[in-house]
C-alpha cells in the first residue's frame, strides 16, 4: 500500500476514534463525576487533557485525511483550488459573525477547539467547513445527472452541496451550543430550536461561496469517482453528522428530533441517493467522453 494512502487512512481512522471517544466522554464520563474521581491521577489527567483538546484532534485529522484524500483523486491543483477558497471564505464569514453578528447571528466561541484566530475563531472551525464542504461537493457532483447543461449542473451542484453542508449544521449547533458542555454559544435568542433563522442562512451563503469558487476554478479538470472510490466522503459525512446527531438527541429533550429529522430529510439521505448513483453517472460521464472522441469535429485530416 503506498505511503500516503495508508496515512490517508490512519488520520480517517483516527478521526472517526477520536469522535467515538469524544463522544462516550461527553454523554457518559462527564456526567458522572464520580467515575473521573475513581481514576488513579495520571488517568484523571489523561482524561482532563483529551477533553480539553479531544475537539482539535479529531478535526484537525478529518482535514488532514480529506486533504490527502483530495490530493489523491484530483491532484494538487484540484485539492488545493478547493481547500484555499473554503479557508478563506469561511474564516471571513466566521469571523464577521463573531464580531458583527452577520451573517450567522450574534455568537462567540468557548474553550475546547483550539487557539482563537484574533481572540474569536478557533483555528479548526474553518478545516471543518473545509472537509465537510469538500465531501458534501463532491456528492453533488458525482451524483448529478451528466446530460443537463454544463452552467446549469454547476448551479445545481453549488447549491445541493450548500445543503448537505448546512443539513450538517441542524444536528451539530444544538449539540454545540445547548447541551451541558458547549463549545460556543449564541448570544441573541434563536427561533429555531434555539438558533436564529439567519444562521441557516449564514450557513448556505457561506457554503454556496466557497463551493462556487473550488468548482470554477477546478472546472478545467472535472472527474466522475464511482461509489468505491467515494467511500472516504461517504464515512466522512456519516460519522460526523452521527456525532452531532447522537448529542443532540441523548443530551437534549425530545424536540431536537425535528432538526434532527430534517437534517436526515436533507442530508443523510441525500447523501446516500447521490453516492447510489455514482456508478451510473460515472459510465454516462465515459460514454459521453468517448462519444467526443470519436465525433468528426476530433479527427483531424492530413491532406498533402
Amino acid at each position: 500500500m503506498p505511503l500516503l494512502l495508508l496515512f490517508e487512512r490512519l488520520c480517517l481512522g483516527g478521526h472517526v476514534l477520536a469522535m467515538a471517544f469524544g463522544l462516550a466522554g461527553l454523554l457518559f464520563v462527564l456526567p458522572h463525576p464520580e467515575f473521573i474521581l475513581a481514576l488513579p491521577l495520571p488517568g484523571q489527567l489523561a482524561f482532563q487533557w483529551s477533553m480539553a483538546g479531544g475537539g482539535v484532534v479529531y478535526i484537525t485529522l478529518g482535514a488532514v485525511a480529506v486533504a490527502l484524500y483530495a490530493y489523491r483523486t484530483l491532484g494538487w491543483r484540484g485539492w488545493l483550488t478547493f481547500m484555499v477558497p473554503a479557508l478563506l471564505i469561511s474564516l471571513t464569514s466566521e469571523l464577521l459573525g463573531t464580531s458583527t453578528g452577520f451573517p450567522f447571528g450574534h455568537y462567540a466561541y468557548l474553550s475546547g477547539l483550539g487557539y482563537k484566530i484574533a481572540g474569536l475563531v478557533p483555528f479548526t472551525i474553518p478545516l471543518s467547513w473545509f472537509y465537510m464542504g469538500f465531501v458534501s461537493y463532491l456528492f453533488a457532483w458525482t451524483g448529478l445527472p451528466w446530460g443537463i447543461p454544463r452552467p446549469l449542473r454547476l448551479v445545481l451542484t453549488v447549491v445541493t452541496g450548500a445543503l448537505l453542508l448546512t443539513a450538517w449544521d441542524l444536528v451539530l449547533d444544538p449539540a454545540m451550543s445547548q447541551t451541558a458542555f458547549p463549545f460556543w454559544t449564541f448570544q441573541e435568542p434563536g427561533s429555531f430550536f434555539g438558533m436564529p433563522y439567519r444562521n441557516l442562512g449564514g450557513w448556505l451563503g457561506t457554503g454556496m461561496g466557497f463551493i462556487l469558487v473550488g468548482a470554477l476554478l477546478g472546472s478545467s479538470n472535472p472527474v466522475q469517482l464511482n461509489r468505491q472510490q467515494l467511500l472516504v466522503p461517504l464515512v466522512t459525512y456519516l460519522v460526523n453528522f452521527a456525532f452531532g446527531a447522537a448529542i443532540t438527541l441523548t443530551a437534549l429533550d425530545s424536540r431536537f428530533m425535528v432538526p434532527v429529522g430534517i437534517g436526515v430529510g436533507l442530508g443523510v439521505l441525500p447523501v446516500l441517493l447521490l453516492w447510489q448513483a455514482a456508478d451510473r453517472q460515472s459510465l454516462r460521464r465515459q460514454e459521453e467522453l468517448t462519444v467526443r472522441e470519436a465525433s468528426p469535429s476530433s479527427v483531424h485530416v492530413t491532406v498533402k
